[in-house]
């Protein structure tokens, strides 16, 4: 089911025009007034793009339309490569109680302070994350690093060190990945 929605800001004719190509179209459309506006609720709308003629103040997702005429393989094709961007930073961020992890950018933030971090970091973070119990360093091991080996090897417990010593250095925050009997934990 598409989940896309357009929301035409106080643009009739272009709603009316996208309006008779809508069933080839990959998005919904919403034809939205100035005094509609105010009542939407965007939050229920999670993947949206507001469209208009100019800038709607403390508003996000928005595409501007200020070049006339405009072909409309063109402005399809702006709306679509905008949905993806859209889709590709919300995958991107990854929510962490406190905290958002960007992997794109490689940085861990909150509002105020933000923490670069390597690759392997990210993936041990993501890899805790997902996981539903504690993960032992053997599976660390073998899941992040690839390790199959029965080696004596530090590079978990180092590793793990060193990114509670970032955190905690940036955040001041020591708790954020825990460990018990059972193996690594993030809450």
């Amino acid at each position: 089911m598409n989940n896309q929605n357009l929301i035409i800001y106080d643009f009739k004719i272009l709603f009316d025009i996208l309006n008779e190509i809508e069933n080839h179209l990959s998005f919904k459309l919403l034809n939205v007034s100035k005094k509609e506006y105010s009542k939407l609720q965007l939050d229920k709308l999670h993947n949206y793009l507001i469209i208009s003629k100019k800038k709607i103040v403390n508003s996000e997702n928005q595409i501007f339309i200020n070049n006339h005429p405009l072909k409309l393989i063109k402005l399809i094709e702006i709306i679509n490569v905008n949905f993806i961007k859209k889709k590709f930073k919300q995958q991107s961020e990854v929510e962490l109680g406190l905290y958002k992890l960007n992997i794109n950018s490689r940085q861990m933030f909150n509002k105020n302070k933000i923490l670069g971090l390597t690759e392997k970091e990210i993936d041990i973070i993501i890899f805790l994350k997902n996981s539903k119990e504690p993960v032992t360093i053997s599976k660390l091991q073998t899941e992040v690093w690839g390790h199959h080996s029965k080696l004596e090897t530090h590079t978990v417990e180092t590793h793990i060190y060193r990114l509670r010593k970032k955190i905690n250095d940036t955040f001041e925050n020591d708790e954020f990945i825990k460990s018990s009997k059972s193996g690594y934990f993030i809450k």
